[in-house]
Order: C-alpha cells, then sequence, then structure tokens
C-alpha cells in the first residue's frame, strides 16, 4: 500500500530514444528527500519496474522511491542494461525540485540481476559510455550509495561450485547477457563484472545474501566486498543464515533493517 501523501508518476520517459522508463514515488508534502532507484531481477531475462515491493516499504521512511525499466537481455546485449539504468539518474538531478527531492541525494538498489545492474552504478562510473557520452553525462549518472542484494559479481566463478543451474552453458542468463557463452569471452565478461572497476572513489556498499542461495551463491558477494574493502572502501556484507535466493515475499525485519540503516545514514543530508 502507497503511504498517504504520496504521489506516483508511472511510465515517464527519460531515455533520448524514448525507450527508457521509470515509475516515480514521491512525498508530495515536507522537505526535500533523497531518492532510491531500485533494479528489478530477472536474470536480465524478465521482471519488470512493477516488482519493487521491497524498495516501497522504504516510502515510510522518508526516500522517493524511482524503479526503472531496462532493456533485457533478448532485446539488447549488455552494456545497454546499465545505460537504461543511468537515465533515470540522469534524468533526476535536474527537475527534481519538481519531486521535492532533494537534488543529489541518489542511491541504488537492486535484487540479483539488478544487484549486478546497481554494483555497476557503483564501480563502473565513467566506464561503459554510451554513443552520447560526455563528462557532464558520467558524474550526472553517479550514485551516493549502493545496496547490493545477492548480485552475480564475477561470471567466471558462478559455478565454483554446484548450484540450480549452469552458468556456464551457452544458454545461461550470464552467457545470453553478453551474447556469447562466458568461457569463449572472457574479455566480455570482465566488462560485466563490478568488481572489475572497483576504486577508491566507489561510494559506500551494503551487501546481503542468503546463505542457502544456490543460485547466485554467496561467494559472489564475497569477492566484490573484499575488492571495495582491498580499495579503501566502506562495504558492509550480511549473510543471511535461513535464506536463499530472493529473500522474499515478506522480507522480514533482518533483511530490511540493515537497509533502512544504511541509506538512512548515507543519503540523509549532512549537518554542518
Amino acid at each position: 500500500m502507497i503511504p498517504h501523501g504520496v504521489e506516483v508518476m508511472r511510465d515517464i520517459p527519460v531515455g533520448f530514444d524514448g525507450r527508457a522508463a521509470v515509475d516515480l514515488y514521491w512525498h508530495a508534502q515536507g522537505k526535500p528527500t533523497p531518492v532510491i532507484v531500485w533494479i528489478h531481477g530477472g536474470g536480465w531475462m524478465g521482471g519488470d519496474r512493477t516488482d519493487c515491493g521491497a524498495a516501497l516499504q522504504l516510502l515510510d521512511d522518508g526516500f522517493a522511491i524511482a524503479s526503472v525499466e531496462y532493456r533485457l537481455s533478448d532485446e539488447a546485449a549488455f552494456p545497454a542494461q546499465v545505460h537504461d539504468c543511468r537515465r533515470p539518474i540522469r534524468w533526476l538531478r535536474p527537475v527534481s525540485h519538481l519531486y521535492n527531492i532533494r537534488r543529489g541525494y541518489i542511491g541504488a538498489w537492486g535484487a540479483s540481476a539488478g544487484g549486478h545492474l546497481a554494483a555497476l552504478l557503483g564501480t563502473a562510473k565513467n566506464a561503459l559510455p554510451e554513443r552520447r557520452h560526455t563528462k557532464a553525462t558520467a558524474h550526472a549518472g553517479r550514485v551516493m550509495a549502493v545496496c547490493d542484494w545477492f548480485g552475480p559479481t564475477d561470471f567466471l566463478r558462478m559455478n565454483d561450485r554446484p548450484g540450480a543451474i549452469d552458468h556456464d552453458a551457452p544458454d545461461s542468463p550470464e552467457s545470453r547477457l553478453i551474447g556469447g557463452p562466458i568461457r569463449k569471452h572472457p574479455d566480455r565478461v570482465a566488462t560485466a563484472n563490478p568488481a572489475t572497476y572497483v576504486t577508491a572513489d566507489c561510494p559506500p556498499f551494503l551487501i546481503m545474501h542468503g546463505a542457502d542461495d544456490d543460485l547466485v551463491l554467496p561467494s559472489q558477494s564475497r569477492i566484490l566486498h573484499d575488492a571495495l574493502t582491498c580499495a579503501g572502501v566502506e562495504s558492509e556484507l550480511i549473510v543471511l543464515e535461513g535464506l536463499g535466493h530472493g529473500f522474499g515475499p515478506d522480507y522480514p525485519e533482518r533483511v530490511m533493517t540493515p537497509v533502512r540503516e544504511f541509506f538512512r545514514r548515507h543519503l540523509r543530508p549532512r549537518r554542518h
């Protein structure tokens, strides 16, 4: 249920080609709020921006939510998905005052494939440019904090132990994303791995994973967390016992509380 006082605008076109879209939930009254960009999961093959139940829980905490749409792997190969996720961020900056959003206070949060894309928003920064890319557009697509829920981070290590699917298969979600079998295209894979781009100026990360996840192994989150901490970036890794892939549908408080606290800490205006 949408809290009282929250306005909703759906299907906002934010790409120069008119294809990228966002659903925006914002607080019509009170002080300007930070905004969290939510990125849905689905193996880069399915899902859409209406799958945002977890993110909408943070409306009660005083955040606006922008749930984004991105091209799926049967429509476009990587890095089109990253481009589509950056566009709502660039769109939000100059129009934030129209939606009672505090300019520049933007976080990213995603689950599974969406967690992978959210992580890339935090690490890739100036990398993976679009054709119309400039230094100004690169900066406008940056975020202040990232929450990654059980996203893949190193495709070539997803089969480190047997799991629910064979990630090395030619028709695996990862192979379909990059446009060919991942073992035959290590260079393409490297461009899709969030850890490839980690530097000391990455934003803070919260990384969460279910200990019983057999679709995306918990070791995937450890890989990114270790890369971030080695670079001196603030990163917290939480592995939740008894949970598998997805955390839902009810999202217990032990899942949601760390997310609330993380975004409160990093997206609230600092007092001078």
